[in-house]
């Protein structure tokens, strides 16, 4: 009886990226061998990890390798493994759909990419290497059957909206992916992919690393292995070229661009490991998803353990791709196991301070790669600073910020430190959702006149951990927008005690008056010294939370009291001292209350907060607009 086939349709997202390859946009097609065998790799890899950990599993692990046939005739290249394969439902999901979080963000950024480079990118970070198949090919045939199981499953498809599916029962274990090939077309990059030659230089350019054999039929028709199988991070580093280790990182990450960095690392004595670790050049799409995978490949004594060893990076490197092979390790070493062994712990402090010297030596060595670096990854390093507080001052060393020092580039802290001015014990600092909204707030004003840099905080994380972290380098870190600002020294402090003593004693009334009258919305009105323009600001108490934190809180439905802010006045502007003089001559004028309202509504304006009742305002305000005409 012929077994039924059935027709079902791809995914919208997956037909979308199919139609992509289809009308190729990249110029280097020799790509999808490379996508291929890494797929058949990893294959073999989770085999032979399952035929440890499974004694009863029905398979045959004697000889597992990576075959590569050519057909010129029928024009054909088969790529075939025999290692763990697939069932019909894995086929389905993993072919016909793009089980990746963020796929919709994904094709809303491939629509606005404008170039082939930018949609390349985009591709390689969704790891969808399959699909590279139609570059070159204009039907795709895959043959598979999951290790343990008794029936196979074919699969096919010529890439537009459809694909077939049906069961075999003669398949042999693991997969093989048949692709009908286009004509050769060099104008178009596209090569004779039947050519045993030209097959050979691709897998020794992009696959001579692989752990598993890679063969070819040779001039005897007897199966050459065409690939070196030695682990780079086993080879000395003089015996590895930089195209190398390049092609491994996108091996491992699934990437298509060379990564930023490279570390190796080798320990030896009371327990050894190797580890070859890449810093990409670029952050992936779901770096900041719930949902994402992070980690790197973990191997035990050459033998493949696990993809994403969480374990081995903490959460704020989760960027990090690369390989950890230890040696001492129990082969059916378990996630939950791995979280609490001694050995798994401490090669985890040796990576993380190995990628943070790392990147402190990029800063100095190579400002454009580090530059490259923060841009693409500050963001998630800068979270390290809430939880990893072994590691705090040198995650603070190699963190840069915004400034008002350079309008265009950052600083580090250890920049700002050499630049404080002489008897500045402070770091000063603001955080906001953007730089304009920082820099024209009321709050600078007197440390623009005075000239002290100030750090510009615009990342969510910024809220967050400027309060757990006490200081840098014996300097305490001091927003401009809390507590109490003085910024006078010693001299002028003495030279200005009477007049300041005068000036609270003038305005002691209309302060009271204005607590009272704004009860229900501050906490207190008082004297300003951070002002020289603006006549009212809007500051926290030292240990309260900035009003993008609280939002930030109640946004994840956290309750929280109402919190009241502080309203300080410029005793030097006109209308702060004419609303004095006002309330001095008609205290019981009920206009006054309705200009203290205006005031406190214009200082919450001016630093971007949300009135609490706009259209009062706006009454009041063109109430007053009305008067002056």
């Amino acid at each position: 009886m012929t077994a039924p086939i059935e027709t079902l349709e791809f995914q919208s997202e997956a037909r979308q990226l199919l139609q992509l390859m289809i009308h190729s946009i990249y110029s280097n097609k020799d790509t999808f061998l490379r996508e291929l065998v890494s797929n058949a790799s990893d294959a073999l890899d989770k085999l032979r990890l399952e035929s440890y950990r499974d004694k009863d599993l029905e398979a045959d692990t004697s000889d597992l390798h990576i075959a590569i046939e050519t057909d010129p005739e029928a024009r054909t290249l088969t790529v075939r493994d025999n290692g763990i394969g697939m069932t019909r439902d894995e086929v389905v999901a993993l072919i016909g759909t793009i089980a990746k979080s963020g796929t919709a963000d994904f094709l809303t950024k491939l629509k606005e990419a404008k170039d082939a480079a930018a949609s390349q990118d985009l591709i390689g970070q969704f790891g969808v290497g399959f699909y590279a198949s139609f570059m070159v090919a204009d039907k795709v045939t895959l043959v598979t059957r999951r290790a343990g199981s008794a029936e196979g499953v074919r699969w096919e498809s010529t890439g537009e909206g459809t694909y077939t599916i049906q069961p075999v029962e003669d398949a042999p274990q693991g997969t093989a992916v048949t692709l009908h090939l286009k004509p050769e077309d060099t104008e178009d990059h596209l090569y004779d992919y039947t050519s045993a030659a030209k097959i050979r230089e691709i897998v020794k350019r992009y696959s001579d690393f692989i752990t598993w054999p890679i063969r070819m039929k040779g001039e005897g028709e007897e199966p050459e292995t065409v690939n070196s199988m030695k682990a780079l991070w086993a080879r000395s580093s003089s015996e590895v070229t930089e195209d190398e280790y390049h092609e491994f990182y996108k091996h491992v990450s699934h990437d298509w661009q060379d990564p930023l960095e490279t570390i190796r690392l080798q320990a030896e004595g009371t327990f050894e490991y190797q580890a070859l670790l890449f810093l990409p050049s670029h952050a992936p799409m779901d770096l900041f998803l719930r949902e994402r995978k992070r980690g790197v490949q973990l191997y035990v004594k050459r033998v493949f353990i696990m993809d994403d060893c969480e374990s081995l990076v903490p959460e704020y490197l989760r960027f990090v791709k690369g390989v950890v092979d230890a040696q001492d390790l129990s082969l059916n070493v378990s996630r939950e196991i791995l979280q609490q062994d001694r050995q798994i712990q401490l090669i985890r402090r040796r990576l993380v301070k190995k990628v943070l010297s790392t990147v402190k030596t990029m800063m100095t060595a190579d400002a454009e790669k580090y530059a490259t670096f923060w841009r693409e990854f500050g963001r998630a390093v800068k979270e390290g600073l809430l939880d990893d507080f072994e590691n705090r001052e040198a995650i603070l060393e190699i963190s840069s910020f915004a400034s008002t020092h350079d309008a265009e580039k950052p600083t580090s802290l250890r920049d700002y430190v050499s630049r404080m001015k002489e008897g500045q014990e402070h770091i000063y600092f603001m955080t906001g959702e953007s730089r304009s909204a920082i820099e024209n707030s009321p709050h600078m004003e007197a440390f623009r006149a005075k000239g002290y840099e100030v750090l510009v905080l615009t990342d969510p994380i910024d809220e967050m951990w400027v309060d757990a972290v006490p200081g840098f380098d014996g300097k305490q870190f001091q927003s401009i927008a809390k507590g109490q600002v003085d910024l006078e020294s010693e001299e002028d402090k003495k030279a200005t005690e009477v007049a300041r003593e005068q000036q609270n004693k003038d305005f002691e009334s209309l302060l009271t008056w204005m607590g009272t009258a704004l009860g229900d919305t501050v906490k207190e009105v008082r004297l300003s010294s951070r002002l020289t323009t603006s006549p009212a600001c809007i500051v926290g108490d030292t240990h309260d939370l900035t009003p993008t934190l609280e939002k930030m809180y109640r946004a994840m439905g956290q309750e929280l009291p109402p919190i009241k802010r502080i309203l300080e006045l410029n005793p030097e502007h006109a209308l702060v001292t004419g609303l004095r003089e006002a309330h001095a001559a008609r205290p019981d004028d009920e206009g006054l209350a309705e200009t203290a309202e205006l005031l406190y509504g214009m200082a919450l304006l001016a630093e971007g907060g949300e009135l609490a009742d706009p259209s009062r305002f706006i009454k009041l305000l063109s109430g007053r607009l009305e008067k002056t005409l």
